[in-house]
Order: structure tokens, then C-alpha cells, then sequence
């Protein structure tokens, strides 16, 4: 189940941010500048998502 969701989670980010990024800019620097930005989008999605999972376990009972 982990497994899917990560697979998908990771092909929607490739398709609805990344691909966006990387197409919106002409120059290699600046193509590579976008991705790195969109990793750190991507991670702190991962975070806030891991963050509130843990809540909802923590008060859960």
C-alpha cells in the first residue's frame, strides 16, 4: 500500500510539477535551478504529510 502511494505520489509530482519546471525555462542552468526548487516542494510536502500522520497517531487514542 506504502509502495503504491509512493509510486504515485511520485508520478504526479513528475507530471503536475517537475514536467511544468523543467518545460517553463530554455537554459540548462535555469532548468536545473527550477528542479532543485521543486525538490525542496516536494520535500517539504513529504514533511508536512509525515508530520501529520504522526499527529493523528500521537492523539489518536
Amino acid at each position: 500500500m506504502a509502495g503504491g502511494a509512493a509510486v504515485l505520489g511520485l508520478a504526479l509530482y513528475g507530471a503536475l510539477i517537475l514536467r511544468p519546471a523543467w518545460t517553463s525555462y530554455s537554459r540548462l542552468w535555469e532548468r536545473l535551478a527550477a528542479t532543485v526548487l521543486s525538490l525542496y516542494v516536494l520535500a517539504v510536502l513529504v514533511g508536512a504529510g509525515v508530520a501529520g500522520a504522526l499527529a493523528a497517531v500521537y492523539f489518536w487514542g
